[in-house]
């Protein structure tokens, strides 16, 4: 626990189990606030901050279209992320890269909590492939006829979050530096598993 200090304002996006459980571990030694994004459409942060309040952690749900504003109030922000490629990108949910551009404008740490499962040894060559998209109807549905026929929608899943927005990964072996990433991929990884 020693990455959270008493009193500090944490931002975080979305519902992840091990950021709930890193923030609930914390709250039992620490008094601090959380500022959990909504990620609209599909409001996973409103579950997140629900669990959060009943573990007795003060939380302040906020739009997506508010962290901007909000990160220079932030000392921190932690991440629950879905994969770590092999050179340290992040395969997140929708929103995520939003929050770290913006603590990277606001020089606001960013830490990212994941198992060591979730390293992955691939290298992302096209960016733009891991931002999947899906169905619109949960941002416009398509009762909406007269309207869906004149507006293209997207609505994105996964973002992909450069390594340059991640300043510390918390493993369930410790906390180790970006530069040191490449180390755990290869303990964990033989050679042979990133041919595909």
């Amino acid at each position: 626990m020693e990455h959270i200090h008493a009193n500090e304002i944490i931002m975080t996006i979305g519902k992840s189990k091990t950021v709930e459980a890193f923030l609930t571990a914390a709250a039992k030694k620490l008094k601090f606030s959380v500022v959990v994004a909504e990620t609209s459409p599909t409001y996973g942060g409103h579950e997140m901050a629900l669990k959060l309040s009943k573990a007795g952690i003060d939380t302040t749900v906020i739009t997506d279209s508010a962290i901007f504003a909000v990160m220079s109030r932030v000392n921190k922000v932690i991440l629950g992320i879905h994969a770590v490629l092999a050179n340290g990108g992040l395969i997140a949910v929708s929103g995520t890269q939003m929050v770290a551009a913006a603590a990277k404008h606001h020089s606001t740490p960013v830490v990212v909590c994941t198992g060591l499962y979730k390293l992955s040894p691939l290298y992302p060559y096209d960016e733009d492939w891991f931002n999947d998209l899906v169905a619109p109807d949960p941002v416009l549905s398509f009762d909406e006829g007269d309207l869906v026929d004149k507006v293209t929608l997207l609505n994105p899943y996964y973002d992909y979050v450069t390594p340059e927005h991640v300043d510390l990964f918390i493993t369930n072996t410790g906390g180790h530096p970006p530069s040191y990433l490449y180390r755990l991929i290869n303990e964990n990884y033989d050679p042979e598993d990133t041919v595909i």
